[in-house]
């Protein structure tokens, strides 16, 4: 399978090989969906929390004494049953982590690239160094490669001060480093944007 190279401006490079085995497989839906539901359960902090009869405050005394009153007797004004007092069955901190097996993550974005890729929605550049750190001068870059106004992940190969600088301020546009990109950031976009080397670093973790 091949996949046109541009040029930083726009203009058509030579088309290269990519991948077969990452970028032209069937995409497998129940996959992708299992590892997108694995990455945001693990997003989850998990750390709300309710106040029981035991960590309300106050309520140590008993309220009045145990008969004669003619009313139910009463240990404390913190019961569940009095205004102020505990929850009963409230929520409480726990972890919503989901292990997702090596082969499945793996299976997962070889399929959001596969589907990508046939649609025709992964952009490839010779080189993403930018020589600015200013945002309207990578607004006419993504505007060159028609990306102008969309939702686009950038897989880079390495740190870059100015790439990080200039779209910082892009509402639509995420920095991910291409080596730790999850489903999840493949998929939640409109076009995947990388360069050589990022597609290089793509190729080498998925197709192992």
């Amino acid at each position: 399978m091949k996949l046109n190279v541009l040029k930083i401006n726009g203009s058509k490079g030579t088309a290269v090989s990519i991948d077969d085995t990452v970028f032209g497989i069937e995409p497998n839906k129940p996959v992708v969906r299992q590892a997108v539901l694995a990455e945001l359960n693990n997003m989850r902090q998990g750390t709300h929390a309710s106040k029981n009869r035991a960590l309300v405050r106050g309520g140590g005394r008993k309220p009045f004494k145990q008969k004669g009153r003619g009313s139910a007797r009463a240990g404390t004004t913190r019961s569940p049953i009095w205004r102020g007092g505990g929850t009963v069955f409230g929520p409480e901190p726990h972890a919503y982590s989901h292990k997702l097996p090596k082969k499945v993550g793996k299976l997962a974005r070889k399929s959001v690239l596969s589907d990508k890729a046939a649609n025709s929605q992964i952009v490839l550049v010779d080189d993403l160094q930018v020589s600015s750190h200013k945002t309207s001068e990578f607004v006419k870059i993504l505007s060159d490669l028609g990306l102008e106004g969309k939702k686009v992940t950038i897989l880079f190969s390495g740190e870059d001060r100015n790439l990080a600088l200039a779209s910082q301020n892009l509402h639509k546009v995420y920095l991910v480093e291409a080596k730790n990109a999850s489903t999840y950031d493949l998929i939640d976009c409109e076009f995947i944007l990388l360069d050589k080397a990022g597609l290089a670093i793509l190729t080498e973790v998925l197709a192992g």
